[in-house]
């Protein structure tokens, strides 16, 4: 008499690990770093000159997981590709305007808000898909494509939907995002091309140096949001709740109207509901306020909290039908 039983589920490999780490890890760290900041005020304000470096070396970190075939993907697939950059530059600028029209916020609060919908896509929302089980390789082109075009849609965008609440200087918001984010991340791809070996053996290092500069940006502006968070803290969160939700679910839908198949309307749905509030915090607080901030600042720590929770859900969902969701792809575990 023969007994069946069920195939034994396959050994982690080392890159599930590392996801599976990032994503638990990281919202915990940034956490903490947001706990820091709020109670040794002092100390962050010490950080808080120094927000650009920290997203330049975050955006570096972000250039060296980068390689050439990442961008090969608009050449193959240039629908799916343009279908989520366009709904990242679309869905989420005009959510953050509708949530703070919706909850009428102040005008600071308002305004770092929109900023967060006006960010390219949070590389954290690559370890995201491929934990996921969705499109990893179209996640990062989707990234990579609207960091890019960040230093001319993020500061437009801005202006248009912000301009009524606070000046924005929309010159001087572009200069800043091609210092701190285009050249360090061409310069990390361009040192990942030069010296790729290398740059191999450092890769698993990069998820760490990335957090711990996110890290530092939530500090300095979570000391310098200390009275808006005791007022308006709850506020601020319902805000950031409703944003990163109705992206998800906006973006998944906006994909599945335009005949994408499941995977890629599950990667453009995180991809759109996950920015990369580490830049949105630091224009804030340079070009407005520390408060302006502080919805970036939540943000970091929700969408990392969400994300892991929507990836576990599409995740059971992939597992039920295994033939519809092959994995391809790497992950990606910068987090921003």
């Amino acid at each position: 008499m023969t007994h069946s039983s069920a195939p034994a589920k396959p050994a982690l490999t080392s890159e599930d690990r590392s996801a599976r780490i990032a994503v638990t890890v990281f919202p915990a760290l940034i956490l903490l770093a947001a706990a820091f900041g709020f109670f040794v005020p002092d100390v962050g304000q010490m950080l808080a000159p120094h927000t650009s470096l920290y997203l330049g070396v975050i955006m570096f970190a972000m250039g060296l997981t980068l390689t050439l075939p990442d961008f090969g993907l608009v050449a193959r697939r240039p629908l799916p590709v343009l279908i989520g950059v366009v709904a990242q530059y679309v869905i989420m600028p005009l959510v953050g305007l509708g949530v703070s029209l919706l909850l009428q916020l102040p005008p600071e609060l308002a305004v770092g808000v929109i900023l967060v919908g006006c960010a390219p896509g949070g590389t954290s929302s690559n370890v995201i898909t491929y934990l996921a089980k969705a499109d990893t390789a179209l996640s990062v082109t989707m990234t990579s494509i609207s960091t890019l075009l960040a230093p001319l849609l993020t500061p437009l965008l801005t202006l248009w939907l912000a301009g009524s609440y606070l000046p924005v200087d929309a010159g001087s918001m572009a200069m800043s995002i091609v210092k701190m984010v285009l050249i360090p991340v061409i310069g990390g791809l361009v040192v990942r091309l030069v010296l790729g070996k290398l740059v191999d053996t450092v890769l698993p290092a990069l998820p760490w140096v990335s957090v711990a500069g996110i890290s530092l940006v939530v500090i300095a502006v979570v000391s310098g949001s200390t009275e808006a968070i005791v007022s308006a803290g709850a506020i601020v969160l319902l805000a950031v709740v409703l944003h990163n939700a109705l992206g998800y679910l906006i973006g998944y839908w906006a994909a599945r109207l335009l005949r994408q198949g499941e995977r890629a309307a599950r990667t453009t749905s995180i991809e759109v509901g996950m920015q990369n509030s580490g830049l949105a915090a630091t224009l804030a607080a340079s070009a407005f306020s520390p408060a302006a901030a502080l919805p970036a600042a939540i943000f970091s720590i929700w969408h990392n909290l969400s994300g892991a929770m929507l990836a576990m859900y599409y995740r059971r969902s992939a597992d039920l039908h295994p033939a519809a969701h092959p994995q391809k792809g790497r992950p990606q575990v910068d987090a921003a």
